[in-house]
């Protein structure tokens, strides 16, 4: 099965081609994946139209045209679209609803999987501590120990103070693009390194099963 993956950062984009290579191991069983990236997550269009600029590239604004467009690209083929937001500080259950709103006003509805990311990516890389000690061996493990898994805490901070000189405060001092550079380096480095099956976070967990499902992938004895 071919996956079209819709995440709303370069750093997501980055984690997750390391955890779906991982989940579809796909060399060799005839499942693909293209991860697109946006420019930030947005909102939803009013009436979901969905008349952003295109050339802004940000993501829920452009949703309901871009599945719409899945929607007749896709008809007849082996293949889904993943939508895989961060919840940052909304309600899960009502975003998640939102999400299939949209879906419902595609005709045809392409196979869509809304995934949401508690609080934010960086839980993905948090749930498999051994996997940041590896990537980062001076990483400090107070702050690990205070993380509370798929919490709604300023993840992003939180691993910066774990890994980054300085910690997070240090980091947002130097401006945004300084953070972009750093959680596109926290990506690459732990998320190669993350265990699909140890990993703690319940969200990757929750996304890890509905990929397997739709790729038709029977669960290990040692999967989740």
């Amino acid at each position: 099965m071919h996956f079209e993956v819709l995440v709303e950062d370069a750093s997501g984009a980055i984690t997750l081609k390391f955890l779906l290579e991982k989940i579809l191991e796909s060399r060799g069983r005839g499942h693909s994946f293209r991860v697109l990236s946006y420019k930030g997550i947005g909102r939803l269009p009013r009436g979901l139209h969905g008349t952003t600029d295109p050339q802004k590239r940000i993501l829920l604004d452009r949703l309901p045209r871009i599945l719409r467009g899945y929607g007749r690209s896709l008809q007849g083929q082996n293949a889904g679209v993943i939508v895989a937001v961060d919840l940052d500080d909304r309600d899960c259950h009502q975003f998640k609803q939102e999400l299939e709103e949209v879906l419902d006003c595609c005709n045809p509805r392409p196979i869509t999987l809304f995934r949401i990311m508690i609080e934010e990516s960086e839980a993905w890389l948090l749930g498999d501590r051994e996997a940041v000690k590896n990537a980062y061996p001076a990483a400090k493990d107070k702050v690990l120990d205070d993380y509370v898994q798929d919490s709604v805490c300023g993840t992003w901070e939180k691993l910066a103070d774990a890994v980054f000189p300085g910690g997070a405060a240090k980091l947002a001092s130097l401006g945004w693009p300084h953070v972009g550079t750093a959680k596109c380096e926290w990506a690459d480095r732990i998320g190669k390194l993350v265990d699909i099956h140890r990993n703690k976070s319940h969200s990757f967990q929750v996304f890890q099963r509905g990929i397997r499902q739709l790729a038709g992938l029977q669960e290990t004895e040692n999967g989740p």
